[in-house]
C-alpha cells in the first residue's frame, strides 16, 4: 500500500484542543540533589539501562503516594 492510499479521515486533528483530551501526568518539578545509594542497588538500577534516575524517582513516588495517599493530578 502506498502512503497516498492510506485513509486518515478517522484520526482527530492534532491541535491544542485535542491535547487537552490526552491523559498525562504533571510533575511538580524536580530538584537536583546529592543522594547516597548502596553500590549494589545503584549498579542494578544502572544495569536496567538509560533512565535509571527516572526509575528511582518513580519508585520513590509510588512509595510516597502509598504512604501519603496522594496522587499526581492529570493534565488539565
Amino acid at each position: 500500500m502506498k502512503d497516498e492510499d492510506i485513509d486518515y479521515t478517522d484520526i482527530p486533528e492534532f491541535d491544542p484542543e485535542f491535547l487537552l483530551t490526552v491523559p498525562g501526568t504533571f510533575s511538580p518539578g524536580k530538584k537536583a540533589i546529592s543522594l547516597r545509594i548502596d553500590t549494589d542497588v545503584l549498579k542494578w538500577m544502572k544495569a536496567q539501562g538509560k533512565g535509571y534516575q527516572s526509575r528511582i524517582n518513580a519508585i520513590l513516588r509510588a512509595d510516597y503516594e502509598t504512604h501519603c495517599g496522594k496522587k499526581r493530578s492529570g493534565r488539565k
